[in-house]
C-alpha cells in the first residue's frame, strides 16, 4: 500500500459507528405464572355461601391484574419489538452497496455437485481510500488525499458445495494483468479493456469493486458469488470490535525507513496479541517482513486471519452482548458489498454457513507468481502453469488442502444430438506470453474430433484470444448437451465446459495447456496444490514471520 503510514490510536471520523458508539436494543422479559387450585373440602363437595362469593371477587380481581399484566407485557414486548426492528434497520443502512460486476462478460453458471449442492466464491477487497479524515490519518501519504483509490488487499475465498473446506487466494497488488472494459455505474464512464499490462489494484479505479471482480473473472474463469470490500479505519474498526489477535514474528521487528516509509509496527520477538491501529500496521506491512516486498505482506494477511478466525470460534471474544453489538456496528459500518449481502439477515446467514467449515480445512495460498523484468522490475506475472492449476482447482471445487472429494459433476442427460449432426469450431488459442501458438493444432484436434465420429468440426482460423486452458463454450441451454458430448469425446472435464455469450455455436477452444500432440491432460496428476502457493492451514498456530534483518531493533 502506498506511504504506509499510522496514526494515534482514538476517535475518528471514519464511518458511523466505528468509534464504538454502538446502540443498544433492551430485550423485554416475561414470566410464566401458575394458577393453583384450591382443594375441595372433604366428601368432594365445593364450597358455597358467602365464602364462595368472596373467592369469586378474588378470583375476578386476580384476572384483572393478570390482564393488566398481560397488557403490559405486550406492550414491552411491542416496544422492544420495535426498537429492535429499528436498531436491525439501522446496520442495515450502515451497509455501503455496489453492483457485483461493472464487466461486459455474463459470468458463467456454477456447476453443482452430484448432490445438487454449488460452490460460493467472495472476493475480499482492501481499499486504500484516503477519501475520509480517519483513512487520511491512517494511510497517510499526504499525497494521495483524495485520490482514486487502489485495491490493495485481494483475495478469492471459495468455500466448498458441500461446505466441507475453504480455500483462499490472495492476488498480490503489483500483478500485472489486462484489464476487462468496465463501466462506472455513478457516472456511466466507459473504461475500455487495456491493451497492456495494467497493475491489478488500479481495477477499483475503474468504476469501483465491480470491476476489480471483472478482472478476477478475466484472469481466472472463476465465477464470483460477492464481493466485500473494507478500507483503512473499517479494519481499525473492526480489529478492536474483535479484540486482541495474536500473532508471531520470529525477531524484533520496526517497519520504518530513514526515508519515512514503513508501516510502523513495532513488535518484540515472539507472539504479541494485536488489535485496533496495531493490527492495521500488522496487515499493511512490506517494509520488515521477508524480502520487503507485496509477498511478504500477503503471508502476514494470512496469519492474522487464521488466527482471526480461531480466536472468533473459541467463542469467548463475543459471549458478551456489548461487544456483539460493537461487532455488529463496526461490520456493517465498515464493509462495501455487492446488492446481494445488502442487508444484515444476508451477512448472518453467509456467516453461518462459513462456519459449517472447520478450521483444520481452510486453506491460505498466494496465486504462484514471477517477478518481471526491466521495466516491470519489482512487479509480479502469474507463474505459467502453476497459478492456472491453483485457479482451476477452485473452479472445479477441489480442495486445496489436499483432502480431494470423490463427487462428480453431474452431465446434462439426452441433450446432446448425434455425434455425427453436432457442428463444433475448433480454435487454436494456445499462445503464452513466452511463447506464440503452437502450430497446426486446431487442425489436429479437429481431426481428432472426425475420427470421433464429429463430422462436421471445422477450424476456426480467425485471430483468437489465448486462453491457459483447455474448454468448451456454447451459447445457450439448448447447446449444453452438445458441448458436453464434445468434450466427453476428448477427455476434457465436464466443469470445463462454459456458457458464453462470445460465441454462436459450439466452440472448442484449444489452450496453452494442450499445446503438444498427445491425450488431453490428465487432471488426477494436477490435484495437488503447488508448493509455489505457500499454503498456510488455518489451524497452523505454529506461523511466524520471518524478519527481514534490516528492519530489526
Amino acid at each position: 500500500m502506498r506511504g504506509e503510514g499510522t496514526r494515534a490510536r482514538g476517535r475518528h471520523d471514519g464511518p458511523p459507528g466505528d468509534g464504538g458508539d454502538a446502540s443498544a436494543a433492551r430485550a423485554g422479559q416475561s414470566g410464566h405464572g401458575r394458577r393453583e387450585r384450591s382443594a375441595a373440602p372433604e366428601g368432594g363437595h365445593p364450597p358455597s355461601g358467602p365464602n364462595r362469593r368472596a373467592r369469586r371477587a378474588a378470583a375476578g380481581g386476580k384476572r384483572r391484574v393478570l390482564r393488566w399484566v398481560a397488557s403490559v407485557l405486550a406492550l414491552l414486548i411491542l416496544g422492544t419489538g420495535g426498537a429492535g426492528y429499528l436498531y436491525y434497520k439501522h446496520l442495515n443502512g450502515n451497509i455501503r452497496k455496489e453492483d457485483l460486476t461493472l464487466g461486459d462478460k455474463e459470468m458463467a453458471d456454477h456447476k453443482a455437485n452430484a448432490a445438487g449442492q454449488t460452490p460460493l466464491n467472495i472476493l475480499l477487497i482492501g481499499s486504500d481510500a484516503r477519501d475520509s479524515k480517519a483513512n487520511q490519518k491512517l494511510g497517510g501519504a499526504k499525497e494521495t488525499f483524495g485520490g482514486t483509490p487502489l485495491a490493495d488487499v485481494q483475495m478469492l475465498l471459495h468455500l466448498s458445495a458441500d461446505r466441507s473446506n475453504i480455500s483462499v487466494i490472495s492476488m498480490p497488488r503489483d500483478t500485472m494483468l489486462k484489464m476487462p472494459k468496465c463501466t462506472d455505474p455513478d457516472t456511466g464512464d466507459v473504461y475500455r479493456a487495456s491493451t497492456v499490462d495494467v497493475q491489478t489494484n488500479e481495477s477499483l479505479g475503474r468504476g469501483g469493486p465491480g470491476c476489480t471482480v471483472a478482472a478476477w473473472y478475466e484472469l481466472t474463469g472463476i465465477t464470483i458469488d460477492h464481493f466485500m470490500m473494507i478500507d483503512f479505519a473499517g479494519v481499525v474498526s473492526m480489529a478492536d470490535a474483535v479484540g486482541g489477535v495474536p500473532v508471531c514474528v520470529d525477531a524484533n521487528i520496526y517497519s520504518h525507513t530513514s526515508q519515512g516509509k514503513g508501516s510502523g509496527l513495532k513488535l518484540k520477538e515472539g507472539t504479541t496479541s494485536v488489535k485496533g491501529k496495531q493490527a492495521l500496521q500488522w496487515l499493511r506491512t512490506r517494509y520488515g517482513f521477508e524480502d520487503n516486498t507485496d509477498l511478504g505482506r500477503t503471508k502476514a494477511q494470512h496469519q492474522y486471519l487464521n488466527s482471526m478466525v480461531r480466536e472468533l470460534r473459541k467463542g469467548t471474544k463475543l459471549s458478551d452482548p456489548g461487544k456483539l453489538m460493537d461487532l455488529a456496528e463496526a461490520a456493517t459500518s465498515a464493509l462495501t458489498v455487492d446488492k446481494g449481502l445488502d442487508t444484515v439477515k444476508k451477512l448472518y446467514d453467509l456467516a453461518e454457513e462459513l462456519k459449517k467449515a472447520p478450521t483444520d480445512r481452510i486453506t491460505m495460498t498466494t496465486m504462484p507468481n514471477v517477478y518481471g523484468t526491466g521495466q516491470f522490475s519489482g512487479r509480479v506475472y502469474p507463474k505459467a502453469d502453476e497459478a492456472e492449476q491453483v485457479f482451476r482447482m477452485i473452479r472445479e471445487d477441489i480442495p486445496l488442502d489436499g483432502k480431494a472429494s470423490k463427487r462428480k459433476t453431474p452431465v446434462v442427460a439426452d441433450r446432446a444430438a448425434p455425434d455425427a449432426e453436432i457442428a463444433v469450431s475448433v480454435r487454436n488459442a494456445t499462445s503464452t506470453d513466452a511463447l506464440g501458438p503452437a502450430q497446426g493444432r486446431a487442425s489436429t484436434v479437429k481431426d481428432l474430433l472426425t475420427e470421433a465420429g464429429f463430422a462436421r468440426a471445422s477450424v476456426d482460423s480467425q485471430n483468437v484470444e489465448p486462453v491457459a486452458r483447455t474448454g468448451v463454450l456454447y451459447p445457450s441451454a439448448d447447446l449444453e448437451g452438445d458441448a458436453q458430448a464434445v468434450a466427453k469425446a476428448l477427455g476434457i472435464p465436464v466443469s470445463q465446459v462454459k456458457k458464453s455469450t462470445d460465441v454462436s455455436g459450439v466452440v472448442l477452444s484449444v489452450g496453452a495447456d494442450w499445446r503438444k500432440d498427445e491425450a488431453y491432460p490428465a487432471k488426477a496428476a494436477e490435484e495437488k496444490t503447488p508448493d509455489s502457493a505457500n499454503p498456510l492451514n488455518g489451524a497452523d498456530e505454529k506461523a511466524c514471520m520471518k524478519v527481514n534483518p534490516g528492519f530489526t531493533f
